[in-house]
């Protein structure tokens, strides 16, 4: 099972992650959704495609841009479609 946690709190755990480049994609379903907010933020991934990204809201504190997810992923990176990875801070652990 990997979890992601930040700021004391779990953030997403699935015993279905897919690893790409070190990092854990979760299923979105099995992400706390409530603690996700939006951003305006993209950037691009030769190989992957155009990421887009939340902020975490946890405990009143913001982490910006703290997870990205591929909503339409190249072909090369289909498996990680409708999953999201973690950085900044967030402690992922399998």
């Amino acid at each position: 099972m990997a979890t992601a946690t930040w700021n004391g709190e779990v953030i997403a755990e699935s015993d279905d992650t897919v690893v790409v480049e070190d990092n854990h994609y979760f299923p979105i379903e099995s992400v706390h959704q409530h603690l996700l907010r939006p951003s305006e933020t993209t950037t691009e991934c030769g190989w992957k495609g155009t990421a887009n990204y939340y902020t975490l809201h946890v405990g009143g504190e913001d982490n910006v841009d703290a997870a990205w997810y591929y909503a339409e992923p190249k072909p090369e990176a289909a498996q990680i479609k409708g999953r999201v990875a973690f950085w900044k801070g967030v402690e992922v652990t399998s």
